[in-house]
C-alpha cells in the first residue's frame, strides 16, 4: 500500500520564497519573544527551590499567593501541575528563610490554613538548585547546541559541499529557534529536559536532511542536463514518501507520550512534537531550497569577478 505515490511532481522549489517568508516571520516572532520576555527558566537554570504539594480538593492558588506574600515570598511562582489539586511553588534564593532545608516546611505550614478546616495538604516533592549550578547549566546547554552545529557543519561540508553544510545548519538554527521560541511565547517552563529534546530535534532533523542531500547527489549524476532546481525537486519528490512516513510515525509516538506519558516527560514530548513538525518542514522547504539559493549566489559572484576588468592590467592606448 502506497501512502504517497513514488512519482509525485510537486514543485517545492517554486514556492521557496513563500517558505522563506513564513520561516522568517516565525523566527522573527520567536526572537522578539525571546528578547522581550525571555524564557521561563526552570529550577535547573534559575536556581532556587521547587515545592510540589497536593491538596485534598482544588488548590486555592490566589489564597496561596496571599499567604506566601505575608511571609516575604510574594515573588514566588505558583502554577497548577498535573491537575487542579496539585501546585508547584517555585521560590528564588532570595526567600526570607535562613536555612534552605527548612524552606519547604515553612511553605507547607504557611499554606496549610488555605485548605480549610477539613482540607489536607501533602508535600510531594522538594528540589533545590544553587545559583552557581544554574548558571553553569545554562552555559553548558548553550555550548552543547553550538558544538552540535559546528560538528554538523564540518561533517556535512566534508561529506558533500560547503553550500550543503551551510543550508543544513541554517535549517537546524530554524528548528531550534522555532522550538525555543514556542516555549518563550507560551512561557512554559524551560528545563534541562527541554534542552535534551532540542538536541534530539537536531539529530532527527539532520538525519532527514542528509537523506535528501544524498538523493540530490545521485540525481545530479543521472540528470546532467537539468538545472539544480529541477534536480532538487526530483530528489525531494522521490524521498517524500519516506519523509512523511518516518515523521508521521515519530509524531504519533510522541502524541502518545504527550497524553499518556505523565508529567515527567510532558515537556520533553511537547518540544519534540514541535521539533518534528518544524524539522520535516525545514528539511524540504529550507535546507534544500537554501542549497539552490547559495549555489546561485556562488555563480553570481563568480561571474561578476570574471566580468570585472582590472584597471591595473588594462593596456594603455597611445
Amino acid at each position: 500500500m502506497e501512502i504517497i505515490r513514488h512519482n509525485t511532481k510537486i514543485d517545492f522549489i517554486g514556492v521557496r520564497k513563500w517558505a522563506y517568508l513564513l520561516s522568517g516571520l516565525i523566527m522573527v516572532a520567536s526572537l522578539i519573544s525571546l528578547f522581550w520576555q525571555g524564557l521561563n527558566f526552570g529550577i535547573d537554570f534559575a536556581g532556587g527551590t521547587v515545592v510540589q504539594v497536593r491538596f485534598s480538593g482544588p488548590a486555592p492558588v490566589g489564597d496561596i499567593r496571599d499567604a506566601l506574600a505575608k511571609i516575604g515570598m510574594g515573588n514566588a511562582v505558583i502554577q497548577e501541575f498535573g491537575g487542579p489539586d496539585e501546585v508547584l511553588i517555585r521560590v528564588g534564593d532570595d526567600a526570607n528563610v535562613k536555612e534552605q532545608s527548612k524552606l519547604a516546611q515553612v511553605i507547607l505550614d504557611t499554606i496549610r490554613p488555605t485548605a480549610g478546616e477539613k482540607g489536607q495538604v501533602e508535600l510531594r516533592r522538594v528540589e533545590y538548585v544553587g545559583p552557581q549550578v544554574g548558571k553553569e547549566l545554562t552555559v553548558n546547554g548553550i555550548l552543547a547546541v553550538l558544538y552540535s552545529w559546528i560538528a554538523i557543519l564540518v561533517y556535512v561540508g566534508w561529506r558533500f559541499e560547503f553550500r550543503y553544510a551551510l543550508g543544513a545548519v541554517l535549517a537546524l538554527v530554524h528548528d531550534v529557534t522555532v522550538t525555543i521560541g514556542f516555549f518563550s511565547l507560551t512561557q512554559k517552563e524551560f528545563t534541562l529536559v527541554v534542552v535534551a529534546a532540542v538536541l534530539t530535534i537536531i539529530g532527527f532533523s539532520i538525519n532527514d536532511t542528509i537523506v535528501i542531500f544524498d538523493r540530490i547527489r545521485d540525481e545530479l549524476k543521472s540528470m546532467r542536463n537539468a538545472n539544480l532546481g529541477e534536480v532538487i525537486n526530483e530528489a525531494v519528490n522521490r524521498t517524500l514518501s519516506r519523509t512523511i512516513i518516518t515523521s508521521l510515525t515519530v509524531f504519533l509516538v510522541l502524541l502518545a507520550m504527550y497524553f499518556f506519558g505523565g508529567e515527567v516527560i510532558h515537556d520533553f514530548s511537547l518540544a519534540l512534537l514541535i521539533g518534528v513538525v518544524s524539522g520535516s518542514y525545514s528539511t524540504i522547504y529550507v535546507a534544500s531550497a537554501l542549497v539552490l539559493t547559495l549555489d546561485g549566489l556562488g555563480k553570481k559572484n563568480t561571474s561578476q569577478n570574471k566580468g570585472v576588468d582590472n584597471p591595473a592590467t588594462k593596456a594603455v592606448t597611445p
